[in-house]
């Protein structure tokens, strides 16, 4: 079959991977999954002040060429990941922008490469350095790390914060479907919303800006110094990654392992490729998995009118201004609710895998390794900051494996 054949279901049925729906309900989906992606790609860029129009033209991008490599068999959307977000800041504040997607291209790099070795030694190895004690630790520090920038949002606009928290809390709550899914971009919408009445945003950029233009381009500058701060990344773009292609095998009723190693290689080619032109690293998307549960929609196609649906998107400077003039008020509502929920995260990581903490290896493990995330304790040697996030994993990771081989249970 074709890389660009699939199979018109005309059943009303499930529609597999390989299937498609009539092109125009095609291409209602992939409208569908832009803007289930959308509402946590933007933030990303808006939290780090790259350019938001380049990183979505590199999301969509990095779709397009993870759909390839994965042979069409694996229906994602690559969107940002907001594990770079506190590595991005770290980075940032130490040596500038530049130096921060050198940080991104090096993690694409790794892994990349880590892709690879899946696809030559399989998965297991992965499940045996990261059980869920691990990953879920990983993924709850890296969120509650930015507690701190969160609340320096917060009170810049207090009132502004509480309404957009309000509003993400009601929309998650009495929302329905597919709207609750996207709480936050909503939430951000009211938040905008009332700054604008407000005269809160400035709109002096919006003004400036074109209507039709190519994106941004920013090339980075690697330092070894940058690079360390990222490396925890790479464990939580792996255990997203392996995440993702399990759900996906689960709800095609499908065998993806074979493609395990490509999913992990095609995101990290598109993370390095974000990189280089000053987009955000990508991840596999959660809340387009949600679009597929409840449409029942796996194709493959509809991802593709998605990827090349963000590239059109993206080539709007005017559209880019808008979302670069988010209030600092309205990221602080944002901010604590996201933050906490990636948080948290990682406590579901901990119960949905059963992790046992009358084990003291675990509890020891994560409870130090979740302290020193969460107080941002660091250390420097040289021209080498290894903030919290870094040694957390490094607690995690090597201590995990330490005292398992101590422990007598």
């Amino acid at each position: 079959m074709s890389l660009f054949s699939w199979t018109e279901n005309k059943s009303g049925g499930v529609v597999a991977p390989h299937e498609r729906l009539s092109w125009p309900m095609t291409v209602g989906t992939g409208l569908q999954h832009i803007a289930a992606m959308f509402g946590a790609t933007f933030l990303v860029p808006i939290i780090t002040h790259l350019p938001p129009t380049t990183t979505i033209f590199f999301s969509g991008v990095g779709t397009l060429l993870f759909l390839i490599i994965t042979q069409n068999k694996v229906p994602s959307y690559l969107g940002s990941s907001f594990a770079f977000l506190a590595p991005i800041a770290a980075a940032v504040s130490k040596g500038g922008m530049a130096q921060a997607l050198g940080g991104v291209v090096a993690t694409g790099v790794v892994l990349a490469i880590v892709g690879l070795i899946v696809r030559g030694a399989g998965i297991g190895w992965i499940n045996w350095l990261l059980p869920p004690v691990v990953t879920g630790t990983i993924v709850m520090v890296i969120g509650l790390n930015l507690a701190g920038a969160a609340k320096n949002n917060f009170v810049t606009k207090p009132l502004l914060s509480i309404v957009t928290l309000a509003a993400i809390a009601i929309v998650a709550v009495a929302g329905k479907g597919f709207i609750s899914r996207i709480s936050i971009f909503v939430g951000i919408l009211v938040g905008y919303i009332v700054a604008i009445i407000t005269g809160d945003v400035n709109s002096d950029g919006i003004k400036a800006a074109k209507w039709l233009a190519m994106p941004t381009f920013t090339h980075p500058s690697f330092k070894m110094s940058a690079i360390v701060l990222f490396l925890p990344v790479v464990l939580v773009l792996i255990a997203e990654n392996v995440g993702h292609v399990k759900a996906v095998a689960a709800m095609t009723n499908s065998n993806l392992d074979g493609q395990m190693g490509n999913a992990l290689m095609a995101d990290g080619v598109s993370t390095v490729l974000a990189g280089m032109g000053g987009g955000s690293g990508t991840t596999t998307y959660a809340e387009n998995i949600g679009v597929m549960a409840a449409t029942k929609v796996y194709s493959t196609a509809a991802y593709w009118v998605a990827g090349i649906g963000a590239i059109v998107l993206s080539l709007c400077p005017k559209f880019g201004a808008v979302l670069s003039a988010t209030p600092a008020g309205v990221l602080g509502g944002a901010g604590v609710a996201l933050y906490g929920m990636i948080g948290i995260l990682g406590a579901r990581i901990w119960i949905e895998s059963h992790v046992d903490f009358n084990k003291p290896k675990n509890l020891i493990v994560a409870a130090s390794a979740v302290i020193i995330g969460i107080s941002d304790l660091s250390w420097t040697r040289g021209s080498y900051t290894f903030n919290g996030i870094i040694n957390a994993t490094l607690v995690a990771v090597v201590g995990y494996h330490v005292l398992n081989s101590l422990a007598k249970d």
